[in-house]
């Protein structure tokens, strides 16, 4: 490992800024370590070990953090965490204050107990109140007095407050970053727990030209969208920074939903009908400063329309694969039941008393928890 210029772990490894993030660092000449329930969906990690632990557990996070006798990791990026879009954060509020705090309390333990010296915390916008449409940005002391939307915004801001402790006893440097709506390729693109960008390149992408895609809400809430090259990139650089305490990493431009949906249905190049439907929406605005990032330097680089073209036709590529998969299976198993008719004709009609054996192939479902870092 000598050749490398630092070592680090990158928890949430398996998701989809964790992902990208091991790629960035590999690119930078690190050694990493991805850790993580799952390797990740769309493409192989660049990472030079990867393990598979569920850091719920205080022994898993001390062996994630852990390598040979006399070496050391010199940056730990804590990613994991568990959460999805909208729809995952309203019904799962108890898996996540459970599942995210456990993993939150253990890992600046384990990484001030083996004397590593900097943390990065992967927080995110949501520790912010509502706010209305015409209010002024705020900067990251706005969020206390504290009043978030969601119980993962509550979460994230205790997750914040105990890092800064251990910064503050132990002199560890941590570094945490207040992440606005990501989005871009590979990310999660359906399933529940997608985030609003990769939700309508799905939908827009599976309709027909003139057709309908439903929408939660009026459409009227207001977001800003960061494309995750910027992000990892605002990550990375924060790490390395002197800027202490936590800080906001987002595009300024803000757009509403209903903006978002004609922005894809354009760059698909379908005129589309949105139909408004009953479903969590979140805040009505969020619109918050960048100014602390960009003191050191970083500057979104990817505008909205470069970075949705990009996302759109990585998830119509991905509806394409899906569609041809399940056509696939169903000419199999039209296949299979045909051959299952013709047997048992055949024995019918012969008279004899062989019998002839038809594999059934059992669909097993495991139930497992995701965790991936995002906003």
């Amino acid at each position: 490992m000598s050749r490398y210029q630092k070592r680090a772990v990158v928890t949430g490894a398996g998701g989809f800024i964790g992902h990208h993030l091991v790629k960035y660092l590999v690119q930078h000449d690190y050694w990493v370590r991805g850790v993580d329930l799952k390797l990740p969906e769309f493409s192989s990690s660049p990472a030079q070990d990867f393990l598979l632990l569920d850091l719920r557990n205080e022994e898993n996070c001390e062996k994630a953090l852990t390598l040979a006798p006399g070496e050391s990791f010199d940056e730990v990026y804590h990613l994991a965490a568990d959460m999805g879009g909208m729809g995952y954060i309203h019904r799962a509020e108890c898996e996540i204050m459970h599942n995210s705090a456990l993993m939150n309390i253990h890992m600046p333990y384990c990484t001030v107990r083996l004397r590593i010296p900097r943390y990065f915390f992967s927080s995110s916008v949501c520790v912010y109140r509502d706010m209305d449409f015409d209010e002024p940005e705020l900067s990251e002391a706005g969020a206390y007095p504290a009043l978030p939307h969601n119980e993962y915004g509550w979460e994230k801001l205790y997750a914040e407050r105990a890092a800064l402790a251990y910064a503050r006893r132990y002199g560890l440097t941590v570094r945490i970053a207040r992440l606005k709506n990501c989005y871009g390729h590979e990310g999660t693109w359906r399933g529940g727990r997608e985030k609003a960008p990769a939700a309508i390149c799905r939908k827009v992408a599976e309709a027909e030209d003139g057709g309908t895609i439903a929408v939660w809400g009026q459409g009227t809430a207001v977001r800003s969208y960061t494309h995750i090259h910027d992000t990892v990139r605002g990550i990375f650089m924060l790490m390395q920074s002197d800027l202490e305490g936590p800080a906001n990493i987002g595009a300024a431009y803000s757009v509403s939903v209903n903006e978002l949906v004609s922005l894809i249905a354009r760059i698909a190049g379908k005129k589309l009908t949105v139909q408004h439907v009953e479903g969590p929406v979140g805040v009505k605005s969020r619109n918050f400063s960048i100014d602390k990032i960009c003191s050191i330097g970083w500057q979104p680089e990817v505008s909205l329309e470069e970075g949705l073209r990009m996302t759109y036709a990585w998830v119509e590529q991905e509806v394409r694969r899906s569609r041809l998969a399940e056509s696939a299976l169903r000419a199999v198993s039209n296949i299979s039941t045909q051959d299952a008719a013709k047997a048992v004709l055949e024995l019918a009609g012969s008279g004899k008393p062989e019998t002839k054996q038809l594999d059934a192939e059992g669909d097993e479902r495991t139930a497992s928890l995701h965790y991936n870092a995002g906003v």
